[in-house]
């Protein structure tokens, strides 16, 4: 689960990380009252969405030369005509894909002076299963872009659970990053604060960009970006409260709810698979005959008629979809389940496109009856590539 930056600053300041005073802003008609608040002289007008590079980004809806979702004002009244601009406008950015993301909130906060702009992580790493910090000089910049072109400037290394965080982690990022004087106790202290803030609420990700060092030598979170354990958040109603379901796939949020495994994809072949390794493979496979997935769905090894059907309807949702391939091995899942589930989904939302059954495992021959006697226009596969084959084909003609 991610939020919003001005909610990871919230959480930022209360376990005492310097930050920005700011505002956040949901009505167009806020924003005066909200920057009249913040001191000045410098107001920065940011664009709350769930993606990065919001300063490159553009508006869909912007005139020539518009600037990006980040803005810099100079007094109360600019910085709330600008937040104004953005409010109800599509941000665009290399991270939201061409559709772009709708701003439904904007962060209004005091500006900064900046002598220096760094880089900083925490993240779960998965190879040592580890927590670990990711740290470069290059900060403001897209740390891929580093990572691709200049890897010698970012300085990695995980902590041992054993020990925890220790003051020597701090003191290894402050002189990886050419921290000097008490900005190398105020690095040992920062890492300390948001070692702390990362493992006490199961976060996956923490991301500073940049991370700055002030006009004045002070260390300064200047942004923030979340992403929490989606596993964990019934352990955090706090950080479960932040949760803005506006930034998600409609498809997605509405599978999470049915305990269903789905993301969206740009293809045009719907997926409903059981088993996260089955659905992989069948995604596979379907581009090796030439098509592309619209989704990767696992109804999971349990899975009732219900779910199946409420699969079949997310599937069916998506106009992208022009054909579907059902593949199930019935192990602990039965395979006269999914029959039927396929067949009250079909029957309630509709059939307008191909549909291709596989079925292999437990009461295979049951399900492939419930199928045959349905009266569907369903076509039948005896394995996995006849049934790739089959509905890309159907598919593509």
């Amino acid at each position: 689960m991610n939020i919003h930056e001005y909610q990871a600053k919230a959480l930022l300041r209360s376990y005492g990380a310097p930050v920005s005073d700011g505002r956040p802003v949901l009505r167009a008609e806020d924003a005066k009252t909200a920057a009249g608040e913040l001191d000045g002289p410098l107001w920065v007008v940011k664009a709350q969405i769930h993606a990065g590079g919001r300063g490159k980004g553009h508006f869909k809806e912007a005139d020539a030369g518009e600037k990006g979702g980040v803005r810099l004002t100079k007094s109360v009244e600019e910085a709330a005509q600008e937040a104004k601009k953005m409010l109800g406008r599509t941000l665009v950015t290399h991270q939201t894909g061409p559709a772009g993301k709708t701003v439904n909130r904007i962060y209004i906060e005091d500006g900064s002076g900046i002598e220096t702009e760094l880089y900083l992580a925490i993240l779960v790493d998965r190879a040592t299963s580890r927590i670990a910090f990711v740290c470069s000089t290059e900060g403001g910049m897209d740390i891929e872009e580093v990572a691709a072109h200049t890897p010698e400037k970012i300085i990695t290394f995980s902590v041992d659970p054993a020990t925890g965080y220790q003051a020597f982690h701090g003191r290894r990022i402050a002189f990886a990053l050419g921290l000097t004087g008490n900005q190398v106790k105020q690095c040992v202290a920062l890492m300390a604060t948001l070692y702390r803030l990362f493992t006490d609420k199961d976060m996956e990700m923490l991301e500073i960009n940049p991370l700055i060092v002030t006009d004045k030598g002070d260390l300064k979170c200047l942004d923030a970006k979340m992403g929490f354990d989606g596993n964990a958040i019934y352990r955090h109603a706090d950080i479960a409260a932040l949760r803005d379901e506006t930034e998600e796939d409609p498809k997605e949020l509405a599978a999470s709810k049915f305990d269903l495994n789905y993301i969206a994809l740009d293809g045009e072949i719907g997926c409903m698979v059981n088993g996260a390794g089955l659905a992989m493979a069948t995604m596979d496979i379907i581009k090796l005959y030439g098509a592309e997935p619209a989704n990767f769905l696992d109804v999971g090894g349990g899975a009732t008629r219900e779910k199946v059907t409420e699969a079949f309807k997310i599937i069916t949702s998506d106009p992208n979809v022009k054909g579907i391939l059902v593949n199930i091995f019935g192990g602990i899942m039965r395979c006269d389940v999914i029959a039927e589930g396929v067949i009250a989904a079909v029957t309630e939302v509709g059939l307008k496109v191909p549909l291709v059954v596989r079925l292999e495992g437990t009461n295979v021959e049951l399900g492939k009856d419930i199928i045959r006697n349905s009266g569907l226009n369903v076509i039948a596969a005896d394995n996995l590539s006849d049934a790739a084959q089959k509905i890309v084909k159907a598919v593509k003609g």
